[in-house]
């Protein structure tokens, strides 16, 4: 089975639209998103609408910014630019968007013999950013491939025996085999704000029969995500980070 999986989409509905178009040409079976599909940006009912409607989705896992836009969490756990677009969200969602989120599965989701999450397998508001956060996440991992999100940052950690390594996924294209006997996290990146210094939208494929993972970049066009930011009236932040990638 090859899945296409998606993370941290963040209401960019210009960085979304590219990478659906783009993966028109990629052979999946099935649909796999790690969360958080609002936050941040300026299309929240869009994106939730399009990622719903998606004709071979098998699971959305809940993102922390998913719970406390639908109101099942408290907000003063972000930074002020966060929070800003939080309470923002919360007025922008219709009805259809706020049942969609509030009924959004809590993480980690076993799917076959790996399991997706949004932050970490037993925290969806940590990040896995460390080899240390990576090792205490191996402890609680339920199977030895686990797919997560959250950081933004498309990556992977291995973890043989007692060895843990971590390394950034540092290209455009990345083609990647699962070692027998080895463990693993790995993160996608972000289609709608990514974090790595790379201003591209980053999902992955994984073929669970092969053991393999592929990850990819796509173009967007970044300048009309920055205006409709600016024209909501989100912070200013939001748009400019859009452009660097950070």
């Amino acid at each position: 089975m090859r899945y296409l999986i998606l993370s941290d989409l963040h209401a960019n509905l210009h960085a979304l639209d590219a990478v659906l178009a783009e993966v028109r040409g990629r052979r999946f079976q099935k649909i796999l998103v790690l969360g958080d599909l609002v936050g941040y940006g300026a299309y929240p009912n869009e994106v939730v609408e399009r990622v719903m409607a998606l004709k071979r989705l098998e699971v959305v896992i809940r993102g922390n910014h998913d719970r406390v836009a639908a109101g099942t969490g408290e907000e003063n756990a972000f930074n002020l630019p966060a929070m800003a677009a939080i309470l923002w969200t919360r007025d922008q969602l219709s009805p259809g968007t706020r049942k969609a989120l509030t009924g959004l599965t809590v993480g980690p989701r076993a799917v076959e013999d790996f399991a997706v999450c949004h932050g970490s397998p037993f925290d969806e508001d940590l990040y896995i950013l460390s080899e240390r956060e990576a090792w205490v996440s191996f402890q609680s991992a339920q199977t030895d491939l686990t797919f997560f999100g959250h950081s933004h940052i498309p990556c992977i950690f291995s973890l043989q025996r007692r060895s843990l390594e971590g390394w950034l996924v540092g290209r455009d294209y990345l083609h990647y085999r699962l070692k027998p006997g080895v463990r693993y996290l790995v993160n996608p990146g972000s289609v709608g704000q990514p974090r790595d210094g790379n201003p591209k939208a980053s999902y992955c494929i994984y073929d669970s029969k092969h053991r393999t993972v592929s990850f990819f970049r796509v173009p967007y066009p970044v300048h009309p995500a920055q205006e409709a930011i600016l024209k909501a009236g989100l912070p200013t932040h939001l748009a400019q980070r859009l452009a660097t990638g950070q």
